[in-house]
Formats: structure tokens, sequence, C-alpha cells
């Protein structure tokens, strides 16, 4: 095993991304303000910011042969990413329509996965001995769900620690519970799996004890400004956020986390100290526009880790 080896199987979707001061109606053509295109997906941008904060990343996907594609391998020749297993189909790459508050940095996206959503479970059995030798592997949910339960049940069988970032929302089979050593909703997600609204960190607690009941082994809800509540069998904590500055743009900060929080545990990290690294990295990452592009580089993050 590989101690910094993180491997992220999900998404790559190009982002594009408008900032406006309102969003339209149905019908009604509004000028923005601002408008870019950028690598992004959900796995893509953890991908990035486990690179970026120290760890030796593997990228499992599915890309298009065409220019959305293109921006993605450029992305991971200049971050390092490995992508021995990163396939190819003749389908199209996917993309993110990602709608900016202009004023408060606030986001609305609408993702359709394309040619990562064809990634499938026998494809994911060929990176079995890339699996096996990484400390951290870790999902999310912009791939097939068949797809989510086979790696993260490949991994968890191998002995390597698993991540499942249950992101977006959606209903989960129960069976995939087992599996997931660590479980990382944030409140929207945590109260989709459990029915238990979140807005405090009480209930934040009572959602993660759910979650835990249904056989996650740990749970980490994110909070936004509010940080991320940690709960297992020994733990029940609440973890603050960090204040880097100006919140620029929140897209990508559950990215951020998540990225992170493997990077930490691959190091051996104990889940609180992992929670406290992951929330610097999201506060940092909000300060900056973009998804992958605002994901901050180690000598940052142990800069306002240690003003703590």
């Amino acid at each position: 095993m590989n101690t910094k080896h993180v491997v992220v199987m999900g998404s790559y979707v190009a982002d594009v991304a408008f900032r406006t001061t309102k969003l339209p109606a149905w019908g009604e053509t509004h000028m923005g303000v601002e408008f870019k295109l950028g690598p992004g997906g959900k796995g893509s941008n953890q991908a990035v910011a486990a690179a970026r904060a120290g760890a030796r990343v593997s990228f499992i996907s599915k890309l298009g042969n065409d220019p959305f594609g293109d921006l993605a391998r450029k992305t991971y020749r200049e971050e390092g990413i490995d992508t021995q297993y990163l396939l190819e189909t003749e389908s199209a790459t996917g993309a993110a329509a990602i709608i900016i508050d202009a004023a408060k940095g606030e986001n609305a996206i609408i993702v359709v996965p394309g040619a990562c959503y064809e990634l499938t479970p026998d494809e994911v059995d060929q990176a079995r001995s890339l699996i096996a030798n990484a400390a951290v592997f870790i999902a999310q949910l912009e791939l097939s769900l068949p797809t989510v339960e086979h790696g993260i049940r490949l991994a968890h069988t191998l002995g390597v620690a698993t991540v499942l970032n249950p992101a977006p929302a959606c209903t989960l089979p129960e069976t995939l519970f087992q599996y997931c050593d660590y479980l990382t909703p944030n409140e929207t997600e945590a109260e989709k799996l459990t029915g238990i609204r979140v807005a405090s960190i009480a209930e934040a607690e009572q959602a993660a004890d759910a979650l835990l009941d249904r056989g996650a082994h740990n749970v980490i809800i994110t909070l936004g400004s509010q940080g991320a509540f940690v709960k297992n069998a020994t733990v029940s904590q609440h973890v603050p956020a960090f204040d880097a500055g100006l919140v620029v743009e929140t897209t990508g900060a559950g990215d951020a986390f998540n990225g992170a929080f493997a990077v930490a545990l691959a190091e051996g990290k104990g889940i609180v100290e992992a929670t406290q690294f992951g929330c610097a990295v999201a506060a940092i990452s909000v300060t900056r526009p973009g998804t992958a592009p605002s994901m901050p580089y180690r000598t940052e993050v142990d800069a306002l880790l240690q003003r703590r």
C-alpha cells in the first residue's frame, strides 16, 4: 500500500459557468455578468484537490474524444494526475451548466454526465491492482449507481479505506452503507438519505446517528459556513469552519473538502484532524472563482492551519 496514494473514481464534465445578477424565468433572456469554461465534475475536482494537497492521485473515469475531453487531459497532465485508467468512448464528454449569483457567490448547477456515465463495473475491475495498492479510494454519485457500488465494494473488500461522497443526493441501496468506511454528505444529502432536516449541529448529529445505524462506519456531515460534524462509535464532534477571507464562489467547496479529506486519511491523520484539513482546503477554495482552478496548494493549506 502506498500511504499517500489516493484513487478517485468519478465524473469529469466541462464546467460552463455563468455569473449573473438573477435567474431568468422560463422564456426570459437575461444578460449575464461573466462566462467561463473550465474542467469540472465532482470526481475530477476531487482529484485535483487531492493532487494539490500533496497526494499521488490516480483518476478512474471515461472521456469522449472531443474538445471537452481534451480539456480534461490537459488538466491532468498539468496537475500530475495518473490517467492509466482514464478510458475513452465515442460518446460526448459531459458538461455542467453552473449559474452563479454575482453578489452572493451561491450556485445552481445542471449536470449532464455524458461519457463518464458509461464507465462499467467490468472496467473498474481492470483497475483492481491499482486500487489494491492505494491508501484511500473515493467515489461520488455522478457515475451510474451500479458502478459506484461496485467500486466501493471492491476497494473495501481489498482492505482500502473507502470514502463515499453521496453527491448529488439520491436514494442509496441499503447494501452500500456497510462498504462505506467514511460517508461525507452535506446537509441536503444527509436529509435526502435520512429524512432528517439538518439545520443545526444537533440535527447533524441525529442524521449522522441514522447513517451509522444503516451501516456506515464513520460519518462526516459538511455544514458549509458552520464547518462539519464528525460521528463514529467513539467520536462525536463539531469541527468549526475556517475563515480564509471573502467568499467569492461556493462552487466546488464540497469537492475541495472531500479531496483534501482523502489526502489527510492517506497520510494517517485521524478523522477529526482529517476533517479539519478538509475544512481548511474548502475555506480557501471559496475565496476564488471556479471549481478545479480554485483548489489550493499544500503550502497555502498548511499556512491556514497554523493560524488556528
